[in-house]
C-alpha cells in the first residue's frame, strides 16, 4: 500500500479532509465532546500552517486521492545543540489504514524535512498506553527514557 501513498505538504484546499483526522487525533487523547479543544485553537492551528515565518508545519498522506494521515511538526532552538531540532507534535492515521505503513511514511517525511531545514534531531512523545504507536516508534527511533511533566498556566 505504501507504494501508492503520496506524502505531501498540507494545502488550504485540504481542510475538509484534514479536519476529521485532526478531530480523531484529539479524541484519541481524550479531547472530544465536553473536553474538545475550543474551535479557536483548531482555527489558529490551521492558520499557522499557512502563515509565513511560523515554525509549525504539516504534511498529509494521500491514498487513492483521499487524505488518510497527518503529521504536524515544528522546528525550534535547543540549549544542548547548535542546530535546531524538530518536535513531531501530532501524528494520526485513518483507523482503517493503521499498520499499513502510513505512520512510518509520515515520520520518515518529517525526518527528511528536518534534515533539509538543518535540524540535528527529531523527537516526540506519546502516552505509555499507546502500544500500537510505540511498536512503530521503536522501529524508527530510540526511546530515550524521559518522563514528561507539564504544568498548565
Amino acid at each position: 500500500m505504501t507504494d501508492s501513498l503520496l506524502v505531501r505538504p498540507l494545502q488550504p484546499a485540504d481542510h475538509d479532509a484534514w479536519r476529521p483526522l485532526w478531530e480523531g487525533y484529539n479524541a484519541f487523547y481524550g479531547r472530544a465532546g465536553a473536553t474538545a479543544l475550543p474551535e479557536e485553537i483548531t482555527a489558529a492551528t490551521w492558520q499557522r500552517f499557512f502563515t509565513a515565518g511560523e515554525p509549525v508545519h504539516a504534511l498529509v498522506a494521500e491514498h487513492q486521492g483521499r487524505v488518510v494521515g497527518l503529521v504536524h511538526y515544528l522546528f525550534h532552538r535547543s540549549t544542548t545543540r547548535l542546530n535546531d531540532v524538530c518536535y513531531l507534535q501530532d501524528l494520526f492515521t485513518a483507523e482503517s489504514l493503521r499498520g499499513q505503513g502510513v505512520g512510518r511514511r509520515l515520520i520518515l517525511a518529517v525526518y527528511g524535512a528536518a534534515r533539509e531545514a538543518g535540524c540535528s534531531r527529531v523527537y516526540w512523545q506519546t502516552q505509555t498506553s499507546n502500544a500500537p504507536g510505540r511498536a512503530l516508534y521503536d522501529k524508527v527511533a530510540e526511546h530515550k527514557g524521559f518522563i514528561v511533566y507539564a504544568h498548565e498556566l
